[in-house]
């Protein structure tokens, strides 16, 4: 009876005494840790540090042990005493732990998948910085310095129609662009700048507007690097790449300032050399202002040239006019520049109000000659076709994060407004003749496109759930001045409501499961906008929903699966012979994404990811309904090294399916799989590497159109497969060097 009451006395006076710890968790940088897990091990009750590093932890009582740990950091324990109000916690880097993994109650928790990504596969060239997104596969078809063409969730994204993607907090797709909508061309990304990738998928996120519809990716550069880096890199098919970061000011502790560069050389492996060459220069700089302000600062310049042989016909290879690696037309290819400025604040108010600004400008050229159908419009000048515009792009983006405790839960509120200004001079598309002469001009003009947006959402946290509704607001208005009609000026305004809701529930750290819905959409092209009357000609809408769930039913072994279903008000087509995009009916798409991440042992990694897809236009009849290119099985997996001995490496396999090239499936896009490797052994300040695409040196086709075409000396016009061969196997060597 003794022993009973001073155990009740104990834990009366235990939660007598309980109370609310609150505190921030940073690493050794100052840079705010989110997703830090901190447990407390009497109660077993956790929380989450949110995007400024806070937490809050409800029933603290004096003595408890609390754990603090995050991905990539070593684990602290604190042993809690009454005078600690508000801790402070500063977590040092360790080598990367899958044990060390927790699943936070967050809406887009499968950020996680892409943190245990660059931390076991690190990216070791600019075409890799998109594949770190589960399901996203890519295909180069002009000479290396087009931008890639994209596929995810069903969609044919042509180079960026349906998703959205940034590099802090500017938008790296170009809309109403002259080759084609949401041309998003990454390649001014050096990727060893890069921090962090966040990424998610379907219309669900309300700080993301025009073209998130299959999903967003957005990419954040370092703040500041420990050390300053030299790599050389040397291989096959004449290719060169040189890369340096400079750290300019040490490791002070208030700023921080560091530039990067990049040259690269290749004349890849065509009968036509490419000549692709590419430079890029980066400085940032970062400032620490009293009363918890902080400035980044960035400029960039970029600039790239190129030839390319063009997509090829089949029947030229079998009648044994070119090889794989020919050309019908090696005239193609172009060049491009952009100089991007950029400029972040952020305000901390207490330790739960954060507001963040962002603001930008670009300065963009492009040139683009290119030929899809040969002879089948002019049978004596051929039918090469010029893509040309300048461009200037004005932006800014401010958004408010408040964090609330209350008695029945934790409440987050994020709201944000901003705009996006482009301003397009001399946008173009021109038949031509070697690069020189102007045949005919098939459009030419000017295009002025505004989109001012606001957006809202609260997170309200209560035990294990998670509720986040949320709603998004955009103006558009579009304008096209007509140079090759009087100097007519058309225009529009539309107006277009998004609603999300994300509904999470986390029964413990090791699972949560999730249902998402929203609304989504992508603005067409101010050229075919301007002509519109229907709003859903201009802004096209997508409905969407996920259903799934992240589990970790070992230490070392994280799951995860979703259910999902898409349906576009509109659909868009790619027309190869006039090289423009055009609109149809309405379409659905609906997969299962499943992935695998699992540590074997201290220092071996695999992952994979399989997603399978059904895309069907709506409006169309049964067998005829296809959506060309659309994706329908996707495979992708691999094994990682990081040894403590030095060594460390990957071996990465990628399986894309036959897929539909034309509406009836009577043309049909050949599949491939793919596999890489790399190994690397850093001694002392020295790496050294060795890198093969393509280890097992198979044929396969990188992008494939159905595309009716004419070579010279045919009589009829034929409609089949046209294609860029993938590389052959490809070595390349590395030696890099820390100073």
């Amino acid at each position: 009876m003794k022993q009973t009451l001073t155990l009740f006395l104990l834990l009366f006076n235990l939660n007598l005494f309980a109370q609310k710890l609150e505190g921030t968790i940073t690493d050794t940088n100052k840079n705010p840790i989110e997703g830090g897990f901190i447990l407390n091990k009497r109660i077993d009750k956790h929380s989450h540090s949110n995007k400024l590093g806070y937490f809050v932890l409800e029933k603290v009582s004096t003595g408890d042990t609390l754990e603090i740990s995050c991905m990539g950091f070593k684990t602290q324990k604190i042993v809690y005493q009454p005078a600690q109000k508000f801790l402070k916690i500063v977590l040092e880097e360790s080598i990367f732990q899958l044990n060390e993994v927790t699943i936070s109650p967050e809406v887009n928790a499968q950020s996680i998948i892409s943190k245990i990504d660059l931390k076991t596969y690190p990216v070791n060239s600019s075409q890799e910085i998109l594949r770190k997104v589960p399901g996203l596969f890519i295909g180069q078809h002009a000479g290396g310095g087009k931008a890639e063409q994209l596929f995810l969730r069903g969609f044919d994204l042509d180079h960026g129609t349906d998703i959205n993607i940034s590099v802090d907090g500017m938008p790296v797709n170009m809309v109403s662009h002259a080759h084609g909508q949401g041309y998003a061309d990454l390649h001014f990304l050096i990727p060893e700048t890069i921090e962090k990738i966040d990424y998610g998928k379907g219309p669900y996120f309300a700080n993301k507007g025009n073209l998130t519809t299959a999903g967003y990716v957005e990419f954040q550069t370092k703040e500041r690097i420990k050390e300053s880096q030299v790599s050389v890199n040397a291989g096959m098919f004449n290719t060169f790449r040189t890369m340096a970061l400079v750290n300019l000011l040490g490791q002070q502790e208030k700023q921080s300032a560091y530039i990067a560069s990049e040259y690269l050389y290749s004349d890849g492996p065509f009968i036509s050399p490419q000549k692709f060459n590419r430079v890029n220069v980066m400085g940032k700089y970062a400032l620490e202002l009293p009363n918890q302000h902080k400035i980044n600062f960035s400029i960039a310049y970029f600039s790239s040239k190129w030839n390319a042989s063009g997509q090829v016909p089949q029947r030229a290879i079998d009648e044994g006019l070119i090889t794989r690696f020919g050309a019908i037309d090696d005239k193609e290819g172009g060049n491009t520049s952009r100089t991007n400025v950029n400029f972040q604040h952020t305000k901390k108010v207490g330790e739960s109000l954060l507001i963040k600004n962002t603001a930008y400008y670009s300065h963009y050229n492009f040139e683009l000659y290119s030929n899809f159908t040969f002879f089948l419009k002019d049978s004596i000048n051929g039918d090469q076709i010029k893509q040309k515009e300048s461009r200037d792009i004005l932006g800014m983006q401010s958004e408010i994060h408040k964090y609330y405790t209350l008695p029945s839960g934790n409440l987050s509120w994020q709201s944000g407004v901003g705009f996006r200004y482009d301003a397009v001079n001399d946008i173009e598309l021109s038949h031509t003749l070697n690069r020189t002469t102007i045949l005919e001009r098939l459009k030419f003009g000017n295009v002025k496109e505004t989109n001012a947006f606001g957006f809202t959402g609260i997170e309200y946290h209560r035990g294990n759930w998670l509720i986040n509704p949320a709603l998004r607001l955009d103006y558009f208005n579009f304008n096209y001045l007509d140079k090759l009609n009087n100097n007519q000026v058309q225009s529009v305004a539309k107006v277009i409501a998004s609603p999300k809701l994300n509904i999470i529930y986390n029964p413990d750290h090791d699972i949560q499961l999730f249902f998402k819905a929203g609304k989504g959409f992508h603005s067409n092209d101010t050229r075919v906008s301007s002509l519109a009357s229907n709003s859903k000609q201009v802004l096209p809408a997508a409905y969407g929903a996920d259903l799934g769930m992240i589990w970790k039913p070992q230490s070392r072994l994280i799951l995860n699966m979703a259910l999902w279903y898409l349906h576009l008000d509109q659909e868009f087509v790619y027309v190869g012979d006039e090289a423009v995009i055009e609109a149809s009916g309405k379409s659905v798409r609906k997969g299962l994404d499943v992935g695998v991440r699992y540590q074997i042992n201290n220092w071996l990694f695999f992952n994979a990811d399989m997603t399978n897809t059904l895309a069907r236009s709506i409006d169309e009849p049964e067998g005829a309904n296809y959506i060309p290119l659309a994706p329908d099985f996707t495979l992708t997996g691999g094994l990682s090294v990081t040894h403590p001995s030095g060594f460390s490496g990957g071996l990465r396999v990628r399986h894309l399916g036959n897929r539909a090239a034309n509406e009836d499936y009577s043309i049909v896009a050949k599949g491939y799989t793919v596999t890489d490797a790399n190994v690397n052994y850093k001694f002392k300040k020295v790496n050294f590497g060795l890198m093969a695409e393509n280890l097992f040196n198979v044929k396969w086709n990188e992008t494939q159109f159905a595309t009716e075409s004419r070579l010279q000396n045919e009589a009829n016009a034929v409609e089949e497969i046209h294609f860029t061969p993938g590389f052959p196997f490809f070595l390349k060597a590395t030696v890099g060097i820390s100073l």
